[in-house]
């Protein structure tokens, strides 16, 4: 292998970085919207190696020519380079769903004793975390009720026909992912990883406010929405 396929070999993979991150959202598949322009800056740098490598390379081999020497050979295991510089370039896997979070608990939810009144609109705007949170802290119970409207993928399992509306969430990138999920109760059953926006009140069962409060929604409505860009955040459901 000459030492010229190196210099390609980084520029493939700063044209990998920079297609992922860059030109597409596909790099939201993997990171937090907050990593992108560290991923812009390192596809950046690597095709800059990369031209500036080919440049030297190709005087270094005029200059070897010369004198009739040519050292220009680099370890086989340099070609395993040009497979995640392939990938990101032209194939990019599935983004993080239900088979993930069907083989994880549910993230926990930070304490919390103090609750801002809900507004008055009907159904409310919640987050997954939020609902939770109203449901098993919430002392003034002030979701009985109520009508909720979420929004997550499908993840399938739950007993009795139920099923899980989810969210996973990052801190950093796809390795630290934790999902957050609200059991759901009646209503059409999709496919997994479709994602809905699902209203509806919540399910009864032990003492509202405390832990033995289930995390559960009785439905009312299930609409199929579109993946948000963004997946990774446990947003409120858009109007």
């Amino acid at each position: 292998m000459k030492r010229f396929l190196q210099a390609v070999l980084l520029g493939l993979c700063g044209l990998g970085l920079l297609h992922v991150s860059l030109f597409t959202d596909l790099c939201l598949r993997y990171v937090k919207e907050g990593m992108r322009p560290l991923l812009v800056a390192s596809g950046v740098v690597l095709l800059l190696l990369g031209v500036a490598s080919a440049v030297l390379d190709k005087q270094k081999e005029e200059e070897e020519g010369h004198s009739g020497h040519d050292h220009s050979s680099l370890p086989r295991v340099a070609w395993l380079l040009l497979l995640p510089a392939l990938s990101l370039l032209f194939y990019a896997p599935p983004a993080l769903g239900a088979y993930t979070a069907s083989r994880q608990p549910p993230k926990a939810v930070a304490e919390q004793s103090d609750f801002d009144p809900l507004p008055a609109a009907s159904p409310v705007p919640m987050t997954l975390s939020g609902f939770t949170s109203r449901v098993q802290q919430d002392r003034a119970q002030a979701i009985k009720g109520r009508s909720i409207r979420m929004t997550g993928f499908v993840t399938l399992g739950g007993p009795h026909g139920s099923w899980d509306l989810t969210r996973i969430i990052l801190n950093c990138c796809a390795a630290d992912a934790q999902s957050v999920k609200v059991r759901i109760y009646g209503g059409p059953v999709l496919p997994a990883n479709t994602w809905v926006t699902v209203t509806g009140a919540w399910h009864a069962g032990g003492k509202l406010g405390t832990s033995s409060a289930p995390v559960a929604l009785d439905a009312r409505t299930v609409e199929k929405v579109a993946r948000p860009v963004n997946g990774y955040q446990d947003a409120l459901p858009l109007p």
